[in-house]
Order: structure tokens, then sequence, then C-alpha cells
């Protein structure tokens, strides 16, 4: 098994390479011909309308649809020179490295201490001084530390839906993954709440890098740094968001900016 993906001190600037890349739910070809490079520490928004692969696309990138036995793939996505599909890679390791933010917030139904401790004990970290360091670290990086540092034995559950969305990535980050794929993050908050996710995935970005799939334009448009425009489970155009989303080159992209697709 592979177990390590080393961060190599080389001039490349991208982290994830996706090359030639398909992917199937059994005979449906929902992602075809796939290739675009993710620069390290900047935010890569991949939009598009419903059903055209996004969200395929994106959970590809640290194989969590592997969970799916009708799911298979072609092509090549690699992480650090590595494919990411080849069947000596340690799945585990590689969802260490590339974490997940899904679109509904899934806390686990134990305190907002034992959420984000779960998972440092699951990788070796049993030092209770270290153990309250890294729970406090994560949920400063997340934003969350000053309104629930009185309450860390409360019950996840309990916390307002964009706390709960906080929450997980506190878990998420917690871990020092490399990358944080998100998931339409902030599709089922409020506008309030929704700023606060924006901005902490900002915030985040000078340590990790980010690949958010979004259906909302202003969002891609307010915090990306580049932009994949997918339709149909094809990218049709990618580049520097500022670019793309103000002088799209393709008639596609064009008509799904201006809402006469989408």
């Amino acid at each position: 098994m592979v177990n390590t993906f080393e961060r190599k001190d080389t001039t490349s600037e991208y982290v994830l390479e996706v090359r030639n890349f398909n992917a199937y739910y059994g005979e449906k070809l929902a992602v075809r011909d796939a290739n675009v490079r993710i620069e390290k520490n900047k935010i890569t928004a991949i939009m598009g309308p419903s059903g055209c692969g996004k969200s395929t696309l994106l959970r590809s990138m640290n194989r969590i649809n592997d969970l799916l036995p009708e799911f298979k793939v072609q092509g090549e996505i690699l992480f650090h020179d590595k494919n990411i599909y080849d069947p000596e890679i340690d799945v585990y390791v590689l969802r260490r490295r590339i974490g997940m933010v899904f679109q509904k917030p899934t806390p686990f139904p134990m305190s907002i201490f034992e959420n984000i401790a779960y998972g440092l004990r699951l990788i070796g970290i049993t030092d209770k001084k270290e153990l309250k360091d890294r729970v406090k670290q994560a949920l400063e990086m997340s934003a969350l530390w000053d309104e629930v540092k009185d309450d860390l034995e409360k019950s996840a559950l309990k916390l307002s839906g964009g706390q709960q969305q906080r929450l997980c990535i506190a878990r998420t980050i917690a871990i020092e993954p490399e990358v944080i794929l998100f998931d339409e993050p902030t599709s089922a908050l409020d506008p309030v709440a929704t700023q606060k996710i924006e901005s902490l995935i900002e915030d985040l970005a000078e340590k990790f890098t980010i690949v958010i799939v979004t259906h909302n334009i202003g969002q891609a448009s307010r915090i990306s740094d580049y932009t994949v425009f997918m339709y149909r489970g094809e990218i049709i155009e990618q580049g520097p968001t500022s670019k793309l989303l103000t002088n799209p080159q393709n008639e596609i992209t064009q008509q799904f900016l201006s809402g006469k697709i989408g």
C-alpha cells in the first residue's frame, strides 16, 4: 500500500491534477474526459447547472464515490504525482490528506469536543493536553471557538445549522489535511451563515488548498480564484474567476451566466 503522499518542495504550483478522467454510475457517464489542475493555496470553484457532474468530479478527488458499488472511473487524478486510483493507494490515508465537507452539516451525535477529538484519536492522538490544544486550534480556525468555548460538552446537534457546518469544517481541519473539498457547503444556510462560511473559506485558503462546488455564481465571484464550468458532464471552460465570469469564451458558459440555462 502507498501510505504517504510527500509534500514535495518543487516549483509545481499544482496539488491535484485531473487527467482524461471519466466517471460512471453503472453505464451512465457522469463526467467525460475531464482535465483540470488545482493550484496550491487557491480556491477553485466548480460550477454548473444541476446534474452536470460537478459533485461527481469533486467526490472523485478523494474517492468518496468508491462507497457506491456501481461507480467506476477511467483516467487519472494525480495528488503529488501519484494516481489516487492506483490499486496500491491507501484510501484511508488519502482521505486524511484530502478532507471533505458536505452540503448538509453532519455532526456526530456527541459533544462538540468529542466531534473533533474523535478523528484525532483515530489518527493516534491520545494525550489529553494535545487533544485539548488541537480541538481549540481547530475551533479557532473555523471561527467557532468564541461561540462554543464554554459549552464544549454540549451536544453538537443543538448548534444552529451554520454552527454545525463550521463544526464540520473544524472536524476536517483538525487532522491537518492538505486539500479541503466543499460540496455546496452553504446551500442549506441563511445569508448570514453563508457569509460566515464564505469568509472562513477565504481565510482557510492561506493554509489549505480549497475546491468548492457551488451553484451560486455570486459565491464563485466572491471567494474563488479560479472557476471550472461544467455542462452535461464536460468541462466547458476554466480559468481565473474574474476573467471567466466577466468575459466567457464559450456560448454555453455565456448562456449559463445570463440565466438562459441552469
